[in-house]
């Protein structure tokens, strides 16, 4: 009878156990959740070591399972699988929200940001909020905020000075092949030719092309500058990609977590954006050390020449007053 009553004890007190409920465990013995992040820079890449330090201060809410260089979905493809809920976060390009939202066009123009922290302001201003809006309502996506990786600067082999877009006429600049990339070299004043990166210090050498726009790290990383004269710092497109989460990952986070995922995205990105500036100012000097000219032309001439090409192509896509309202913030 003795044993009999053991094992019934025994059985009764699992049953005890089962009926609490999972949500009624201690915390450690519930698995933490594991996000997928996509996104198409390198492990050595300067936003890895962001998404390295972001994911060590959330690692008490979840566990971020990084893909780096597009290893789990190829680059264009990342915002579907959010939308179908096969990836929980990504570092989404701003030109592809724009595929599906023709207004964010907008927000990939040249000439648009002046730099990092005008690009920080104009996403936590209500037109930025609107934008951000867009994407939650249309696309069914959560976007956090923007990781910046430098600024886009033109780098010429020819020694003319260059000032004002009129000086770049005639000059033919390397840019990436698709219609967005073309359109962006002739906002610059140049006659844009499409070459791949890989052979694009050949095409350099040769003079096949007069010159390319890229950060300045990269000038400096593909050696670029052994074969050009001169770096011009047109500040034309300040890069940045957007945080974004899945609507259902985004909706299944506690309010305190969400408001933790956005204080600690803002900490890792914002200590990120200071070092790809430090690392662009190491690189103008590394560049003048080896006997380039580097100098910044008339800003304001290349801005107004950009913008009215943008608006002559896309206004009527644009929000209505969106450019001047981002202009004005200071």
């Amino acid at each position: 009878m003795k044993s009999t009553f053991t094992r019934r004890a025994v059985v009764a007190g699992g049953a005890s156990i089962l009926a609490l409920g999972a949500g009624n465990l201690p915390a450690f013995a519930q698995a933490k959740p594991k996000l997928k992040l996509s996104l198409a820079a390198s492990e050595s890449d300067l936003r890895a070591e962001g998404f390295k330090a972001f994911a060590a201060a959330m690692k008490n809410d979840f566990e971020l399972e990084p893909y780096w260089t597009n290893t789990l979905f190829k680059q264009g493809t990342e915002l579907v699988a959010l939308q179908r809920e096969n990836l929980e976060l990504c570092n989404l390009a701003p030109a592809d929200i724009s595929k599906q939202i023709p207004a964010w066009s907008l927000l990939t123009s040249a000439y648009l940001f002046r730099d990092y922290a005008h690009l920080k302001k104009t996403f936590q201003s209500d037109v930025g909020k609107d934008f951000i809006n867009m994407a939650r309502d249309q696309l069914g996506i959560e976007l956090i905020r923007p990781v910046y990786f430098g600024a886009r600067q033109v780098n010429l082999k020819p020694t003319k000075k260059i000032n004002t877009p009129a000086d770049m006429a005639g000059l033919k600049l390397r840019m990436p092949p698709g219609e967005f990339w073309q359109f962006l070299g002739e906002s610059l004043g140049a006659n844009p030719t499409p070459v791949a990166y890989s052979e694009l210090y050949t095409a350099l050498q040769s003079g096949a092309v007069d010159g390319q726009d890229n950060p300045l790290v990269a000038g400096r990383t593909m050696k670029f500058y052994e074969v050009t004269s001169q770096f011009v710092l047109t500040n034309h497109v300040i890069g940045y990609d957007m945080l974004a989460v899945s609507k259902k990952t985004w909706a299944a986070m506690k309010p305190e977590t969400q408001a933790k995922f956005r204080a600690e995205a803002d900490k890792a990105f914002d200590a990120n954006a200071a070092k790809y500036d430090a690392q662009q100012a190491e690189a103008i000097e590394f560049f003048k050390k080896e006997g380039k000219q580097v100098y910044a032309p008339d800003q304001e001439a290349f801005r107004k020449f950009a913008q009215k090409k943008y608006l002559d192509k896309y206004a009527s896509e644009w929000p209505k007053g969106a450019i001047e309202k981002i202009n004005a913030i200071k």
